[in-house]
């Protein structure tokens, strides 16, 4: 017997406000340290939401956006900071 798998998405299951806080933050703990899985968080959060619109209230392009968190992106702290910000979100840091 063959077992088959579902390709899971992130994107799928974040649906309230609170499963984007929650998954966020768990991401942001458990990052590496490089940024990466913060991005790709980023990246899932941006499409379970509205790409184009969260592009417009960054004050990005949307191919920018998609550039900005795609697997091979860069992205700058401050397009980080005016992500979170158009999510409506605030980074903080706590010791």
């Amino acid at each position: 017997m063959t077992e088959t798998f579902a390709k899971w998405d992130a994107a799928e299951h974040l649906r309230t406000r609170e499963d984007v806080r929650l998954y966020l933050e768990a991401c942001a703990e458990e990052d590496p340290g490089d940024g990466s899985l913060i991005r790709a968080a980023l990246n899932d959060i941006a499409r379970a939401e509205n790409m184009s619109r969260l592009a417009r209230e960054a004050g990005m392009s949307r191919e920018g956006l998609y550039k900005a968190l795609s697997e091979d992106g860069n992205p700058t702290f401050a397009t980080v900071m005016r992500i979170t910000r158009a999510l409506g979100m605030q980074l903080r840091i706590t010791a």
